[in-house]
């Protein structure tokens, strides 16, 4: 079997699922089709249980400058426009309360300056501090049981998006759908991609497609694939899977902590689950792994692809694992996976949020948690903070980090200019009608009543959620 189509995307995750979205909806590219080696769409690290389930926005992210965080809000915003248009009944996300918690004297003047002269508090106008009282009438597990002598203070806002990432990706797949020309493709596991003279082989186990363009999104193996065409040579992965632990009903929306600026993993918070009020989830833990997914052995040798043994990879891994900061960091994480001991360590990243929490209350989520692929530059041989697109000849291969989900319509809209750029200009993004459909349906503050503004009501669902 040989199939003929314009664009071939590689990978149904959010990453390849709102791409093709975006292509099918937006432009005018007659034929597009997705590949995807599962047997259903979002089965690795956009599942629901592989991931933290948030909507980043970089409003509560301590460890994102403010220029990140511009680069991410308005990412963010396409999300959750996306959701308030087509999710009315909420059965993708719920919204609710998010805050971030300084305690102690130096956390709280960290937050303070940051909301006051670092800008957050201007680019976020949603965003606003709350004593102890405010955290208690929201959070009230975050406040019991706490020394009432120490400091505490939150930035809190009411977009607490919490994100069934999975769900939103099938719904993207299902809206594509609905265009002619449009194909999918499950269970077809890509085993080349092959550059010729007019155009690309696409070889999979199910036959070959033919493509003029092909968008490989297929998380950390995009970069195996690069690699075998004979890109990114100057890059390297540093998978790092995450895992969590659950516990009953103690949070009503989402509770972060400070996060190192170092760092570029997420600090430990606590999240009430997307689909089940009666679970916190507190995570996710960052633990290094020699794997492209979790659980995935066969990925251990594709690791070794992308990791090539070459002196410059063996020497940047050295350079970053050697960090002061780091690698105290990478082994507290593997501790957090010992049987019985690793509850024990843990607990107190848990009461930090939650005081009152005893070891017993917790429990590792099994079955839990996906690889978050980080950058690795080996020409600086330094871990590089941001996404990573490398574009060949007709060819772009997406590798997207944290906060790829959060940011996946951006990426699309931007990896679509790319596609068009493959065509010399025969095709057109209609990006009027693609934000009318996403970020127009963001609610402003504009747009909200003095409840919703302020996050009040019962601290688990903002007053405009029940409109």
């Amino acid at each position: 079997m040989s199939e003929n189509t314009d664009l071939i995307i590689v990978g149904g995750g959010i990453s390849g699922a709102s791409l093709l979205y975006t292509v099918a909806k937006f432009t005018d590219i007659d034929d597009v089709t997705l590949i995807e080696k599962e047997r259903e769409i979002a089965a690795i690290n956009s599942h629901r249980t592989n991931n933290s389930q948030t909507l980043h926005f970089g409003d509560i992210e301590t460890n994102y400058t403010l220029e990140k965080a511009e680069e991410v809000k308005e990412g963010a915003e396409l999300l959750a426009g996306y959701l308030e248009g087509t999710d009315p009944d909420r059965e993708m996300h719920s919204k609710r309360s998010k805050m971030v918690l300084g305690v102690g004297d130096e956390e709280v003047a960290k937050l303070e300056e940051r909301y006051r002269e670092n800008g957050f508090g201007d680019l976020f106008p949603k965003l606003r501090e709350i004593g102890r009282d405010e955290i208690a009438a929201l959070e009230p597990k975050v406040v019991e049981g706490r020394d009432p002598g120490t400091e505490l203070k939150a930035l809190q806002t009411p977009d607490g998006y919490v994100v069934d990432y999975g769900a939103v990706a099938k719904s993207f797949v299902d809206a594509a759908r609905e265009e002619e020309g449009v194909g999918v493709h499950l269970g077809t596991a890509v085993e080349n991609v092959d550059e010729g003279r007019d155009g690309f082989t696409v070889e999979t186990d199910d036959g070959d497609f033919e493509a003029d363009a092909v968008v490989v999104a297929a998380g950390s193996h995009s970069l195996q694939f690069a690699k075998e065409m004979g890109y990114g040579e100057h890059m390297s992965l540093l998978p790092v899977a995450g895992s969590f632990f659950l516990a009953d009903d103690l949070l009503n929306g989402k509770v972060y902590t400070l996060q190192m600026k170092k760092l570029p993993f997420a600090a430990v918070h606590g999240d009430a689950d997307v689909h089940d009020d009666g679970v916190t989830r507190f995570g996710p833990t960052a633990k290094l792994v020699p794997a492209l997914e979790r659980g995935e052995l066969s990925t251990v040798s594709d690791f070794a692809d992308v990791f090539g043994f070459s002196p410059a990879s063996v020497l940047s891994y050295v350079n970053i694992l050697s960090d002061r900061i780091l690698f105290p960091y990478v082994v507290r994480n593997l501790v957090y996976d010992l049987p019985k001991v690793g509850k024990r360590a843990f607990l107190p990243n848990v009461q930090k949020v939650v005081p009152t929490v005893d070891v017993d209350d917790i429990e590792r989520a099994k079955g839990y948690g996906g690889v978050r692929p980080q950058i690795v530059d080996t020409e600086n041989k330094e871990l590089d903070m941001g996404e990573a697109k490398i574009t060949g000849d007709g060819i772009l291969f997406n590798i997207t980090p944290s906060p790829g989900a959060s940011t996946a319509l951006k990426n699309a809209m931007t990896d679509v200019q790319t596609v068009l750029d493959f065509f010399d200009g025969d095709h057109e993004f209609d990006e009027a009608a693609f934000r009318e459909a996403t970020i127009e349906n963001f609610p402003r503050v504009d747009d909200e009543g003095p409840d919703a503004e302020a996050g009040e009501g019962d601290g688990r669902v903002p007053a405009e959620a029940d409109d």
